[in-house]
């Protein structure tokens, strides 16, 4: 079969070049074109487009960029019409994926949805788009093939692919990890602070106000994989921070704290059972315009999936004086981090196994081979 997929950021390439891996194995015969990044063309899908050219958040930074979306849009539609898949795949980046999604019904081509729009969040008029659309999502999260179900979507809940992500994962020795980097042996604070320009601007330099009292540790940055050194040095300044790339997993397995922005990665460090916070910022118009438009109590995936408030999250407003703060308790009080061990343990079980990529291919082909 000839499969299309569409991933608009890092995680979105990871997961759908993991996807293509085991496509692979249960199609043979498979070929894939995409719009996504280096890991996807690296398992053989012909990239026509890379992410980093769609990658926009906010409102402000969406309305600055619609002509460049647009002809992406533009773009994608012939590219798809010109490669005739029998499936097209798309991975979350909701905002251009369903526009996709309709486009490709009109064609008569099956539509799967792998890591479904979170809608329980926000915009769920958004159903009926996808319910109109989308022949079957694979949701990554566990209560939602229940909530899509009873919304009239057909939906499987196969596992989380972070976990296929992770399985493969073996930490650097430490005296390796710190060598290679150019760290010193003072306990690490881990700073994830997104993968978009826009979260950087907006988040990272709370981040490194709140931290700077924290003298005993040192500072690492994830470097995001499509932001140049260039782009942080102005916010970094003269502050002892390293920056890493392309070691995100290695830093949180040698970290004993971390700052993090919402996302995927919050997840991703409570896994590798280091304590954190949360933060999130957008600009001051998107915050007017979205707020009441939220759905949910919480904004982290981990304290998402946990249902209840495990990680301390800080939307907005004196960023820089609540998270200082709530390292303070993650960095001196043995009991309190015992505590979030404790939910962090109970998160890896809701969670599930690894293998997610496997069966949500193999449940892939079944379906587009009824």
């Amino acid at each position: 079969m000839k499969y299309y997929l569409i991933a608009g950021e890092p995680s979105g390439d990871l997961h759908g070049s993991n996807l293509i891996r085991n496509l692979k194995k249960t199609d043979p015969d498979a070929h894939f074109r995409c719009f996504g990044g280096d890991l996807m063309e690296k398992e053989g899908a012909s990239l026509a487009l890379h992410y980093k050219s769609m990658s926009f958040i906010g409102i402000m930074e969406i309305v600055k960029n619609l002509k460049t979306i647009k002809r992406s849009l533009t773009y994608c539609k012939q590219d798809l019409l010109d490669f005739q898949p029998d499936a097209l795949i798309l991975i979350d980046y909701p905002g251009f994926n369903l526009k996709m999604a309709e486009f490709a019904k009109e064609q008569g081509i099956k539509t799967l949805y792998y890591i479904a729009p979170k809608i329980w969040a926000s915009r769920k008029s958004r159903i009926r788009r996808i319910r109109k659309s989308v022949d079957k999502l694979f949701v990554i999260l566990p209560f939602e093939e229940a909530y899509f179900k009873e919304l009239g979507v057909e939906a499987e809940y196969l596992g989380n692919p972070l976990m296929d992500a992770m399985d493969g994962f073996r930490a650097q020795l430490a005296n390796d990890f710190r060598h290679e980097n150019h760290l010193n042996d003072l306990p690490i604070i881990a700073l994830l602070a997104g993968s978009r320009r826009s979260e950087i601007r907006l988040c990272l330099p709370h981040m490194l106000e709140a931290c700077k009292p924290f003298s005993q540790y040192q500072l690492v940055l994830a470097g995001a994989p499509s932001i140049p050194k260039a782009y942080y040095d102005p916010f970094i300044k003269n502050l002892p921070v390293k920056v890493v790339y392309n070691n995100t997993y290695n830093l949180l397995g040698h970290a004993t704290a971390a700052v993090v922005v919402s996302g995927t990665a919050t997840l991703e460090t409570a896994l590798f059972q280091v304590p954190q916070c949360v933060l999130y910022k957008v600009s001051t118009l998107t915050y007017l315009i979205g707020r009441p438009f939220l759905r949910i109590k919480y904004f982290s995936l981990v304290n998402i999936v946990m249902g209840r408030g495990l990680v301390k999250e800080f939307l907005q407003f004196r960023l820089a004086k609540k998270i200082r703060a709530e390292m303070d308790r993650i960095l001196n009080q043995a009991q309190y981090r015992s505590q979030l061990m404790d939910g962090y343990a109970e998160l890896a079980q809701k969670v599930g196994q690894p293998g997610t990529s496997e069966r949500a291919a193999k449940s892939m082909y079944q379906f587009l081979s009824k």
